[in-house]
């Protein structure tokens, strides 16, 4: 290249001193271009003279700033006359910046590298206004992926579509053709070292690429087509200037709806089998996919649209990475863009065990905590899965995933956080990290908080972003130099003096919601919202709810729920780790902490108070949560122990505690109401506890607060119906359902009646027990034991009314059965109703597990219900719009405490 080519930049700034520094480097490289870009950015704005070049100057006198890639030709070329030892300079994205006189050297193992030394010199200058004399440094990331999430996803569904579906259009996603919005957020990627970018979606294909042979498969107009083609060009060559990969996620088997409706199939059905048409129309879809974009990765969940490992590895194997291999050779090309597989609800090393010798740049996924960040100790079988993948031979990623937990309210606790980091590499054996906004991925790019105009979540939550980032490029950094670089960081942004007492707050409520949850919650998944609390039903009575199996053994450390707890303090065994008791007094202080803290520091911000505001509010919030929740822990420990000792005394000292609980709420509600537009981001039907979030309701703490409240009063009018006037003891009674006829079109189709000594199986001798008085009219349908557990169950019927099904899931993690629906792993769980359980502990069958009862529900027509694998039972039905009172019928083997949540009914 030749000096004053197009790519030749004279900058001049007139100043009084003269100040020159020439900047060389390979112009046709757009990560270096955009380096030296920035380098002369800071340099201009502290009045030095700036001349860019890719050739050094001869006998140049002034100061000079080389950059380049180790063993490049520029580099060689610019460097020949040095012997600059760059013997260790080995890692990826790696660099040394070395000074000799006038010239100071970045040199990088890649590309990559030699941005982050030159920015990393950028930074220096920012904070110091001048560039240094002489500099001396070498430094490469741990973790070789550091990506940040992007959802282009909505907080509800589109019309006659269902979860995940969302096109890419101007109405849906206005946001996504904001050139400047797209900038701001690659620069404050770069600026915190992330590499990498995932676009989450669920059938993207369908918006980005047309394909021949299914023409009519495109869900977008040829006008939003042709945006989606400018948009994400632009998007992708931005990202590689600034060293990071973006990355295209998406869901199996899931069709467009034009595909779907052409065919007349469902665009995503859990139980049906791979056929040609779908395999197919993938593969095809894949490869037109790579063929546009051959530099942008893959990511891909083969669980929740999918039913069977076996199919996971078939669909893996013989579609995704065919497809992007009919990509490669459309264009002749070699190298293999990276396909990350998620171990979300499948046999993840399995798919790895089969993959691998087909393609070799595979990565794997994994969640780290959940859908929730609960605790830098993992552990048990979901640490297990983790180390499992992290040997399969290739790097594995940490997934830092939706964070139900944590949404709305600010959160950045620097400690916690490392600390997590930390547990990720050691525990998980983890070599990259995979981050969602701390809040609102189903609303991005806004905050929660109601304001106008919105705030942006990545403004908003700039600490979260900078400390994950931070420790996953070195996680080992001191912790006594952490507190006072935070504390600079906080002082810079609100005011001088301010740092210590904000860091502090945000270290303090950074424990609560992690230690609530994991200890008291019923699943880790978004179907809880935790800060929008719990009802005293879910803490004294959980499994009644589907807690996620795995949940308590991974997500923190050892210890005991509720349940446990309240047993071994009735009978006077010992406790065993962490405890409920030992949490709520934790979370409180915690709390207390923060508000002093926070408190203060405010005397001291001076900067950016109405933020200032906002995070101190935050602050109040958490604290009144943390003493909400503690009052209603008390109470419930309190009604468990009534379980045991009968003594009505139990729940008289109960009611106080719950008393005081919705006192704090209403507070809470007083600090909300105005503030902010929702407590979670995720409004619709798959959120469930601690309500239903059904058609965008139950979002705000101004909403629950009537819930809380006529708890505590069916609460109050139950004790006074256990006073001595009724024995002790209420009887609490259910609707009996009534059976509604439907015709049964299975083939030699049998039904026993569900009556103690009844006969549930054709093949087996396993026989009912004990049943709820509710369920007594009701006839279920008889299948095989042998064949349900080897081919699965289908039923096939005609309805002329709409009804309800009833089907009984056995309460146990036995092989032979059947798991019940689950939102965590099937995002169809809940598409007829089906997600909650109806009745629990509803019936004992001899020999096998206590039945708790679900409910799907079908309009009138001719139907099938297909169920995977595993003994379950169809127990009858009922009419399609019968509401069953969600309750526990006690009917159980287990010899605990009696069921008691009918107190809150």
């Amino acid at each position: 290249m030749k000096y004053l080519s197009l790519c030749f930049l004279f900058l001049v700034v007139s100043c009084a001193k003269t100040k020159h520094v020439v900047i060389v480097g390979d112009l046709d490289s757009p990560r270096l271009a955009y380096a030296m870009d920035k380098l002369s950015g800071v340099l201009l704005e502290n009045n030095y003279h700036v001349t860019i070049s890719d050739r050094l100057p001869e006998n140049s006198t002034d100061r000079t700033i080389i950059i380049g890639e180790k063993g490049s030709e520029n580099w060689n070329l610019n460097t020949s006359d040095l012997n600059i030892d760059d013997s260790g300079l080995t890692e990826k994205e790696g660099f040394q910046i070395t000074s000799f006189g006038q010239v100071t050297y970045i040199e990088g193992t890649d590309a990559s590298g030699v941005l982050y030394g030159t920015l990393d010199l950028v930074d220096r200058i920012s904070e110091t206004k001048v560039l240094p004399d002489s500099i001396n440094k070498k430094d490469a990331p741990e973790m070789v992926l550091r990506g940040t999430v992007i959802g282009i996803q909505k907080p509800e569904y589109l019309p006659g579509r269902t979860v995940y579906e969302y096109p890419y259009t101007p109405e849906n996603f206005p946001w996504f053709y904001d050139k400047d919005l797209w900038i701001e957020y690659l620069d404050m990627m770069v600026d915190n070292r992330f590499n990498s970018l995932y676009l989450w979606n669920g059938h993207p294909f369908a918006s980005l690429v047309k394909l021949d042979d299914y023409p009519f498969a495109v869900e977008v107009s040829d006008e939003d087509f042709k945006k989606n083609e400018e948009i994400f060009k632009f998007v992708t060559e931005e990202a590689n200037k600034r060293g990071i990969w973006v990355i295209q996620m998406f869901y199996n088997v899931l069709v467009s709806k034009p595909f779907a409706e052409h065919y007349g199939i469902k665009t995503q059905e859990r139980s049906r089998p791979i056929t040609p048409l779908l395999a197919d129309y993938t593969r095809k879809s894949i490869a037109a996919f790579i063929e546009k974009y051959p530099n942008v990765g893959l990511l891909t969940t083969l669980g929740e649209a999918m039913n069977i490992i076996d199919d996971d590895v078939e669909w893996f194997t013989k579609v995704i990475i065919p497809g992007v291999q009919d990509g490669l050779q459309a264009i002749g090309e070699t190298n293999e863009p990276p396909i990350i597989l998620r171990g979300h609800d499948t046999d993840a090393p399995l798919v790895m065990k089969k993959a691998l010798p087909l393609y070799k740049n595979l990565y794997t996924m994994n969640k780290y905590n959940g859908e929730s960040l609960t605790t830098y100790e993992p552990r048990g079988p979901w640490a297990e899965t983790h180390r499992k993948l992290s040997e399969a031979g290739s790097t594995h990623i940490s997934n830092v995933h939706i964070l139900a937990n944590l949404e709305p309210f600010r959160y950045g606790s620097p400690d916690f956080i490392q600390k997590s980091v930390k547990a990720m590499r050691n525990v998980h054996g983890a070599n990259a990290l995979h981050l969602f906004p701390q809040t609102s991925y189903w609303d991005w790019p806004y905050a929660p908080d109601n304001t106008e105009p919105r705030l942006l979540e990545m403004e908003r939550d700039w600490i979260w972003y900078k400390a994950w980032a931070r420790y996953a490029w070195n996680s080992q950094r001191d912790r006594t130099e952490e507190i006072g670089f935070w504390q600079d960081q906080l002082s810079h942004k609100y005011g001088v003096g301010s740092g210590a007492g904000i860091l502090k707050a945000y270290e303090e409520v950074g424990e609560i919601a992690p230690k609530t949850l994991r200890r008291f919650g019923i699943t880790e998944g978004n179907r809880q919202t935790l800060l929008l609390g719990m009802f005293a039903s879910q803490l004294v009575n959980p499994y009644k709810y589907r807690v996620y199996p795995g949940f308590y053994e991974s997500c923190g450390p050892e210890g005991e729920i509720l349940l446990e707890y309240a047993k071994k303090e009735w009978e006077g065994e010992p406790h065993i780790g962490e405890t409920p008791l030992q949490i709520i007094n934790e979370i409180v202080n915690h709390g207390k902490a923060a508000v002093e803290a926070i408190d203060a520091a405010t005397p001291h911000v001076t900067k950016d108070v109405t933020e200032f505001n906002r995070l101190k509010n935050d602050m109040y919030c958490y604290n009144l949560f943390a003493n909400f929740f503690s009052e209603k822990v008390k109470a419930a420990l309190l009604i468990l122990r009534y379980s045991y000792s009968n003594t009505i005394e139990d729940l008289d000292q109960a009611l106080p505690h719950l008393e005081k609980s919705v006192a704090y709420y209403q507070e809470l509600v007083n600090r909300t109401k105005d503030t902010y537009l929702y407590a979670n981001s995720m409004q619709t039907e798959l959120r469930r506890i601690p309500i239903r979030g059904n058609d965008g309701k139950n979002k705000t703490w101004e909403e629950l607060l009537p819930h809380f409240q006529k708890e505590l009063e069916v609460f109050k009018h139950n004790i006074e119906m256990l006073k001595p006037d009724n024995g002790g003891e209420i009887i609490k009674t259910f609707k009996t359902l009534e059976p509604v006829k439907v015709d049964i079109l299975n083939e030699d189709a049998t039904s026993f009646l569900l009556k103690k000594g009844q006969k549930v199986y054709t093949d087996n001798e396993a026989e009912i027990d004990e049943v709820a008085r509710e369920l007594r009219h009701l006839s279920g349908v008889q299948f095989s034991d042998k064949d349900q557990q080897e081919n699965g169950s289908v039923l096939h019927f005609k309805t002329d009314k709409a009804v309800k099904i009833l089907v009984g899931y056995f309460s146990t993690n036995s092989f032979t059965v059947l798991a019940p629906p689950t939102l965590e792993t099937n995002a169809q769980a809940n598409n007829r109703g089906q997600a909650d359980i109806k009745i629990a502990n509803a019936m004992l069958v001899s020999g096998l597990y206590p039945v708790n009862i679900y409910s799907y529900r079908y309009d009138p027509g001719e139907h099938k219900l297909k169920l995977g694998k595993g003994r379950v039972l169809i127990l009858g039905f009922i009419d399609g719009n019968e509401k069953i009172v969600i309750h526990d019928a006690g009917i159980t083997n287990k010899e605990e405490g009696k069921a008691i949540d009918w107190l809150f009914y």
